[in-house]
C-alpha cells in the first residue's frame, strides 16, 4: 500500500476518460486498501461545481461504470473528494490553488502532489506550463495520458515543454496496455522459464501477431477519434509498446531502469514502416456518425508489418492490426512458431502457437500438434489455456488501477520514456508522410481484404 499522504489532482475530472477509467480505478484501489492512509482527490474543470455536487457526480459515475459505491467504503471515500472550478491555465489558476491549500491544511504541507491529465493531448502543453507558473510542479508526479504528442513535431515540442518544468523522474506517461496482467507476463513467462527463453528468437519463431480488433464504434467520442484515428490512437501507442515487450532483450533487472531501458533499446531497432506494408481502412457508415466530418479521411483501421533490425528478430515479421466495428473484440499476442522439419509429412501451418490474451485478467494459451488417440498415426492441433485470474491467491488489478497504484508508489517500470517515444515517431513517420489509400470495409468484418496479403502466406491467427 502507498503510505505517503497524497493530494491527487484530476484534471478533466468530469470528462469521459475520468468517468470510464480513472475514477473507477481510484475507487478500486480504495476497495482493495491500496490508497495512502491520508489522501484527498481534487477534481478540476472549467465549471463552478460545489464539492457536494462533484461527490454526487462521482457516485453516479461509479454506479454506471463500477465498482458500485455500495461495494466499497463510499462514506469515507466521498468525504475526501473536492472540486476546484474555474479552469486552470497560465493566466489563471481558478480555485485550484485554494482547494489544494485546503487539502494540504487537512493532510499536512508535505503531502505528495500527483497531477493526472485526463484531458485531450492538445491541452497537455498549457497545463504543464501552468503547473510551473503557479508553483505546483516542484516535487510533484505528473501523469500524461496517451498519445504523448500527435505528430513527431508535436511530440518534440511537448517533450521540450515538459522538461523545462519537470524532471524526467517526475513524469509518468501512461499506456494502459503495459498495466495488463498478460502484458507483464510477456516478459515474466519468458525470463522465468527456459522452455520459452530458449526459443525466443528468429530460429524458432516464424511471426508475431499483435491483434486488437474491436466490435465497438466511436459514437461516444467522435470528436476525439476523428482528430486522431487508429494509427495515433492505437498503433504508435499500445501496439508498438506491446511489440517492445515481446521483442526486448533480457534486462539487467526487472526494476524501472532495467525494464524501461530494455523496451526503449529495442524500439530504436524498429525499422521505419514501409507504407507499402500498411493497410488503412475506414468502416462503411463512419462519416454518417454524429460529430464526424462529412468528408473525413480518418482511419478507423490499420494493419502493418513491422520489422526489427537486430540479430534476434531479423527476418521475423511483427504483424500489427487494430480497428473499429470489426467482427470481434479481442486483444491477442500470438507467438507463431516455425513448423518443424520432421519425418511427419504435411503438418498444418501455424499449429504451434503461444497466445497471450490481454483482455480482462489475462490468459496464456498454447496450441500444439499431438497424436490423435487411436490405432492410426494422425496428428491434429490441441489447445490448453491458463486463466491468470484463477491462479491460487490471484489478486489481479485492472490496468488503470495497477498503473495509478504504481504512480502512488513512485514506480515508473510500466511507463514510457521519451527516447522510446521519439523512436516510435521515427518508425511511423514514413506512414504519416505517405499515407496509403484509405480502403472501405464492412462493419462486422475483419477489415479490408488487402490486409490478408500482409500475413501471407499463412494468414492471421484471428479471423482467417
Amino acid at each position: 500500500m502507498a503510505t505517503t499522504k497524497t493530494v491527487f489532482v484530476l484534471f478533466g475530472a468530469t470528462g469521459d476518460l475520468a468517468k470510464r477509467m480513472v475514477l473507477p480505478a481510484f475507487y478500486t484501489l480504495a476497495i482493495e486498501g491500496l490508497l495512502p492512509e491520508d489522501w484527498v482527490l481534487v477534481g478540476n474543470g472549467r465549471g463552478d461545481v460545489a464539492h457536494e455536487d462533484f461527490r454526487q457526480h462521482v457516485h453516479d459515475v461509479l454506479t454506471e461504470f463500477g465498482p458500485h459505491p455500495e461495494h466499497g467504503p463510499w462514506k469515507d471515500f466521498e468525504q475526501r473528494l473536492l472540486f476546484a472550478g474555474g479552469g486552470f491555465n497560465t493566466d489563471s489558476p481558478g480555485s485550484l490553488l485554494d482547494v489544494i491549500g485546503d487539502a494540504r491544511a487537512q493532510l499536512g504541507a508535505d503531502a505528495q502532489l500527483v497531477h493526472y491529465f485526463a484531458v485531450p493531448p492538445s491541452a497537455f502543453t498549457e497545463l504543464t506550463r501552468a503547473l510551473g507558473e503557479h508553483g505546483l510542479a516542484e516535487g510533484a508526479r505528473v501523469v500524461f495520458e496517451k498519445p504523448f504528442g500527435t505528430s513527431p513535431e508535436g511530440f518534440r515540442e511537448l517533450d521540450r515543454t515538459v522538461h523545462k518544468v519537470l524532471d524526467e523522474s517526475q513524469v509518468y506517461r501512461i499506456d494502459h496496455f503495459l498495466g495488463k496482467e498478460a502484458t507483464q507476463n510477456l516478459h515474466v513467462l519468458r525470463f522465468a522459464n527456459e522452455l520459452f527463453a530458449a526459443m525466443w528468437n528468429n530460429k524458432h519463431i516464424e511471426s508475431v501477431q499483435i491483434d486488437v480488433p474491436e466490435d465497438l464504434g466511436i459514437d461516444d467520442r467522435a470528436g476525439f477519434y476523428d482528430a486522431t484515428g487508429a494509427v495515433l490512437d492505437m498503433l504508435v501507442t499500445h501496439l508498438f509498446q506491446v511489440a517492445a515487450e515481446v521483442a526486448m532483450e533480457p534486462p539487467a533487472t526487472l526494476d524501472a531502469a532495467g525494464l524501461q531501458s530494455a523496451r526503449e533499446k529495442v524500439i530504436k531497432a524498429f525499422r521505419p514502416l514501409d507504407p507499402a506494408e500498411v493497410v488503412l481502412g475506414q468502416f462503411d457508415g463512419y462519416r454518417e456518425v454524429e460529430g464526424i466530418k462529412a468528408r473525413s479521411r480518418t482511419d478507423t483501421y490499420v494493419a502493418a508489418k513491422l520489422w526489427i533490425d537486430n540479430p534476434r528478430w531479423r527476418g521475423v515479421p511483427f504483424l500489427l492490426r487494430t480497428g473499429k466495428r470489426m467482427a470481434a473484440s479481442e486483444q491477442h499476442v500470438s507467438i507463431v512458431l516455425r513448423t518443424p522439419e520432421t519425418p511427419l509429412p504435411g503438418l498444418p501451418q501455424q499449429s504451434n502457437v503461444l497466445v497471450f490474451s490481454l483482455s480482462g485478467n489475462g490468459a496464456i494459451g498454447v496450441t500444439m500438434l499431438v497424436k490423435k488417440p487411436g490405432v492410426e498415426l494422425e496428428v491434429e492441433p490441441a489447445s490448453v489455456d491458463l486463466l491468470l485470474g484463477k491462479l491460487p491467491d490471484a489478486e489481479p488489478l485492472p490496468p488503470y488501477a495497477r498503473l495509478i497504484h504504481d504512480v502512488l508508489l513512485g514506480d515508473r517500470s510500466l511507463f514510457t520514456r521519451p527516447d522510446g517515444l521519439a523512436a516510435t515517431w521515427k518508425t511511423v513517420q514514413p506512414l504519416l508522410e505517405h499515407r496509403p489509400r484509405l480502403q472501405k470495409y464492412a462493419p462486422g468484418s475483419w477489415g479490408p481484404a488487402a490486409a490478408r496479403k500482409l500475413a501471407a502466406p499463412h494468414g492471421w491467427i484471428l479471423g482467417d
